[in-house]
């Protein structure tokens, strides 16, 4: 029930959030994805090349962008590995997310 209230606040914040385009929604609920995956733990594994498959991104630039904007949107927390092996962390924030510009 906890990971169906942190889709809900995600949603509830994003939709009144003009920052948040549907790039960002996709890749989001690819991290969502991901985190079901990881039975809910924190932080969880990601690694590029699946999260632009689910997300349907074609773009690693758009990739990169979207990621670290949903890090400073704050609904995200992202340490990126560097390392194609290594994935880069990530962790859902609960709904405590910044405020909008």
């Amino acid at each position: 029930m906890k990971a169906i209230n942190q889709l809900a606040r995600f949603f509830f914040q994003a939709v009144n959030d003009k920052r948040v385009l549907p790039s960002h929604i996709s890749l989001y609920l690819a991290l969502f994805w991901n985190w079901k995956k990881y039975n809910f733990s924190a932080p969880f594994p990601v690694y590029r090349k699946n999260l632009m498959s689910l997300a349907h991104i074609n773009s690693i630039a758009t990739y990169h962008k979207c990621i670290k904007e949903l890090s400073s949107f704050g609904y995200i927390g992202y340490m990126p590995s560097y390392n194609y092996h290594q994935g880069s962390l990530v962790y859902l924030n609960d709904g405590n997310y910044n405020e909008k510009s």
